[in-house]
């Protein structure tokens, strides 16, 4: 038991910005004077149409969208979004590329084939374990799109840059990276981001969708598996789940005020992952687990020489304050999520207890 705050590494639940949580804490009894909590106020009334619509203006800036694309705000996580992908856009006759970088990826492409859609993997680093990004992918321009992870919490992986699809549109799950750098959006027909890992609390899913996707009319689908039905509606066909989208808000508020934007919030996790990466490096202690140019900049995954020093590590380390360094339990070995949250003085004090752990055990 701790009165005090750790540094959290969790991948997710991860950390919320500190400034974000005081505010919510501010706020939480009487929301602008309304006399009620952001948890009691009715999603139809004009406090909630405000952080609903101030949402989606941050994100609309941040990202430098325009009118060709939806924001939305879904219930589910990126889970559902493996599902309503290929319900919302691929008809009987048509395919869709997938890469295969690792868990998250496996489960999307499991997903459309369950559904009975014809997908394509066209790469895959199944092989190597997944410690690596593909190259040189042999995308079919016929195909409605291509889907990839952007960043792979369990393995440790990152698309650098995002490959030339030509025409075809990415559909992109960005869980554990959005929001973390800028992005070529002229790429994208779609990103989807379960909030609980860089934007927010469990219990949303942001989405982007370009409007012309949207067009796409899928025969049968219920109202609630159509994401027609959340862009005519602004998100609020249903009860929509208002704190967590109220935290959203106040996030984006954050990094477009405070942090500056996506560029500024680029170089301060480059300098984090920098940081890790050269002791990692230079030591023969750690030992990481993806390949160097296909390394994370939000989940550093490594091993040490044994599994019991990692347990020892771990625990040691939560002592310290340093928590959440457990490696996934499909894989095991140790990760420090460093998403936009957690801030370079915990990677700082991560990397100090690193070395020393290494000088009483190596």
């Amino acid at each position: 038991m701790t009165e005090q705050r750790i540094h959290n590494f969790n991948a997710g639940p991860a950390a919320l910005p500190l400034p974000v949580l005081k505010e919510v804490q501010a706020e939480f009894l009487n929301y602008h004077g309304s006399g009620m909590s952001i948890c009691e106020i009715s999603h139809r009334s004009k406090w909630f149409d405000d952080v609903i619509n101030d949402a989606v203006a941050r994100a609309r800036r941040l990202l430098g969208l325009d009118e060709r694309y939806a924001v939305l705000f879904i219930q589910g996580g990126a889970s559902l979004q493996f599902a309503m992908v290929p319900m919302n856009f691929l008809g009987p006759e048509d395919t869709a590329d997938y890469v295969n970088t690792g868990t998250w990826a496996t489960k999307a492409i499991k997903e459309a084939k369950a559904l009975g859609k014809r997908v394509a993997v066209v790469a895959s680093s199944e092989e190597e374990n997944f410690s690596y990004i593909p190259r040189a992918i042999p995308f079919n321009s016929g195909a409605v799109y291509v889907h990839l992870t952007s960043n792979n919490t369990i393995k440790g992986t990152q698309w650098a840059e995002f490959p030339d699809t030509g025409t075809v549109p990415i559909v992109a799950d960005m869980s554990s990276d959005f929001l973390s750098r800028p992005l070529p959006m002229e790429r994208f027909g779609m990103i989807y981001a379960g909030a609980q890992k860089n934007i927010g609390p469990a219990g949303v899913c942001m989405v982007i969708v370009r409007r012309d996707l949207l067009e796409r009319k899928a025969e049968g689908l219920p109202t609630m598996l159509r994401y027609a039905t959340y862009a005519e509606k602004n998100s609020l066909y249903n009860t929509p789940p208002c704190l967590a989208i109220y935290i959203v808000q106040l996030v984006l508020k954050w990094l477009e005020e405070t942090v500056g934007g996506l560029a500024a919030m680029d170089e301060i996790n480059r300098r984090k992952a920098k940081l890790l990466y050269q002791v990692i490096d230079l030591s023969e202690f750690y030992q990481g687990t993806a390949a160097a140019d296909s390394r994370s900049l939000m989940n550093v995954t490594f091993r040490l020489p044994s599994e019991a020093l990692e347990k020892k590590f771990v625990a040691e380390a939560l002592d310290a304050g340093l928590g959440g360094l457990k490696g996934h339990r499909s894989v095991g070995g140790c990760r420090a999520s460093i998403y936009n949250a957690t801030g370079i003085e915990a990677v700082e004090t991560l990397v100090d207890f690193m070395k020393d752990f290494e000088k009483r055990n190596g």
